[in-house]
């Protein structure tokens, strides 16, 4: 059971961990910015060429030290040369096998200061040629880190340019609903006016600068509206009533006139008033005699 309980509470933390390193992952892919990634490691690159750089320097200043040393134990045993022939040359034998004694050394430290010449020569050679390599791959990526900093710009910018036209942007979408929202407060307050309209015009409300309404007034003023709209409406039938065709174009010639007389002439309308239902006008009889293309008493046919 231990055993069981120490294996879940360890899946537990991995999961954990694991969910912790998906979410820091994914927060440092949204903050990380490419140019700022491309200028740092370009910035790294330039100091690794300053620290190769500073390597060829220490390397060059130790082969001239070297070098330096070499010169002074060369002048040293030529010196130590001379001094032994002089004292051969007095018969002093004996400082003549110590000055050579000197020189053996000398030439011995020569030697080996030769050795390391040699090998700080060698590497300072190899530390200017990874050096060149290494200005030129620095060159060439600080060329392709502004290719790549001028196209992630223009594409962001371009994103933003399709964002602002599609409206989808955090910038467009607020301008878009301030709009929204004023426009519906101007409907909301087109509607208010308009009702506050209808009622100051129904008397439902009261003119506070104009004073009190009055109701008989607006009563009065309302069947003078309503009198005056059956007025208008009775000049309109009487209008198209007196502008009824007079003759019958087209008709025989034997028929005609009696048609045209047996008409009643038009006489000029009064002012339309409905008439009573018991006082209706009854229709006029006409004659048969009268109509026209009818067969006549006494006629032969």
């Amino acid at each position: 059971m231990y055993m069981k309980g120490t294996a879940a509470r360890m899946g537990v933390m991995k999961r954990v961990s694991l969910v912790f390193k998906a979410k820091a992952n994914k927060a440092l892919d949204k903050m990380e910015d490419p140019r700022e990634t491309l200028d740092y490691s370009y910035q790294r690159q330039l100091e690794l060429l300053t620290k190769v750089r500073r390597g060829v320097a220490d390397v060059a200043t130790s082969r001239k030290r070297v070098e330096l040393q070499m010169n002074q134990l060369q002048q040293q045993a030529n010196k130590l040369q001379e001094q032994a022939r002089k004292a051969l040359g007095m018969g002093r034998e004996d400082l003549a096998r110590e000055a050579l004694t000197r020189k053996a050394s000398a030439q011995s430290q020569l030697d080996e200061l030769q050795t390391q010449y040699a090998q700080l020569q060698a590497e300072e050679e190899k530390l200017t040629v990874a050096s060149q390599r290494l200005q030129a791959k620095v060159d060439a990526f600080r060329t392709r880190k502004e290719t790549i900093k001028a196209t992630y710009t223009a594409a962001e910018a371009q994103t933003r340019i399709n964002e602002a036209f599609s409206g989808i942007s955090e910038e467009m979408g607020d301008v878009g609903m301030a709009i929204q929202r004023a426009e519906d407060k101007t409907a909301q307050m087109q509607a208010r006016a308009g009702a506050i309209d209808e009622l100051m015009a129904s008397g439902a409300l009261d003119d506070a600068v104009g004073g009190k309404r009055d109701d008989i007034q607006s009563e009065l003023d309302m069947m003078s509206a309503s009198s005056d709209v059956e007025r208008e409406l009775a000049m309109l039938k009487g209008e198209l009533t007196t502008g009824a065709p007079k003759q019958l174009e087209g008709a025989s010639a034997n028929g005609d006139a009696q048609a045209a007389q047996a008409q009643p002439q038009p006489q000029a309308q009064a002012p339309y008033a409905p008439p009573a239902p018991a006082e209706q006008a009854q229709p006029a009889a006409i004659p048969v005699a009268d109509l026209p293309g009818e067969p006549q008493d006494g006629d032969g046919s």
